[in-house]
């Protein structure tokens, strides 16, 4: 079952840090999963809001800022937003990764990013996964580059999540995990469906889960499943 270390390793350390994800490493997990925004100047950025105001000493949106702008705002441990690049140099193939687009328009530049890793740095497809609520933006990076597995994440409809996953070929769902009983776990795998839930911190809910047989499990304590 894979240990999935949420925004790094968020029970431990800032989420979507570099240390974070440091961390998540540390703890031997077999994936990170981490989300992205756009700059003001194109530059994918791993931080989960829309806005810098939650986790760092800015306040407003992330699109509106350029890369240096951003850089310039702290987290906390002396910490700033890393770009994808930054994070998947750290990562090293030490474990694979889960990038969650955020906006549509991050779609074209995570697949650019990815084919660039592939082929310069000899990552394999299977070692990231591209997940994301907008599944217009999961039918985009289908239609740009069919090799690259998709993850559709719900928090609510589980037979639509299931329609749409057979149409645009993913590999993967990603369920709130309160939706997921064995019976429904199972169904989705017989549908050909890796199925990881998100974000199982109770040690009675991960026994419960990990009680379904899932794939794996996205957890803010990934040492803890």
């Amino acid at each position: 079952m894979f240990k999935i270390g949420h925004r790094g390793a968020k029970g431990h350390e800032p989420e979507n840090t570099l240390i974070g994800f440091q961390k998540a490493i540390d703890l031997h997990v077999d994936r990170v999963e981490l989300d992205v925004h756009l700059s003001a100047d194109g530059e994918l950025m791993v931080i989960h809001d829309e806005t810098v105001d939650r986790t760092t000493t800015g306040k407003g949106a992330v699109n509106q800022f350029s890369l240096l702008e951003l850089k310039r705002f702290k987290i906390e441990k002396d910490q700033s937003i890393p770009t994808l690049t930054e994070v998947l140099n750290l990562i090293d193939q030490r474990c694979d990764v889960n990038i969650e687009l955020k906006s549509f328009d991050t779609a074209d530049k995570v697949v650019d990013l990815i084919e660039k890793f592939i082929v310069e740095k000899h990552w394999n497809y299977s070692q990231f996964v591209v997940s994301s609520f907008d599944w217009t933006a999961l039918q985009q990076v289908a239609l740009l580059n069919g090799e690259i597995p998709i993850g559709v994440l719900t928090e609510k409809d589980l037979d639509l999540t299931l329609a749409f996953a057979k149409f645009i070929q993913a590999k993967s769902i990603h369920p709130y995990f309160h939706l997921l009983t064995a019976e429904n776990t199972a169904r989705l795998q017989e549908k050909g469906f890796e199925v990881f839930p998100w974000t199982v911190n109770e040690p009675e809910d991960i026994k419960k889960i990990k009680s379904f047989n899932v794939n794996g499990i996205i957890s803010d304590f990934p040492e803890r499943i």
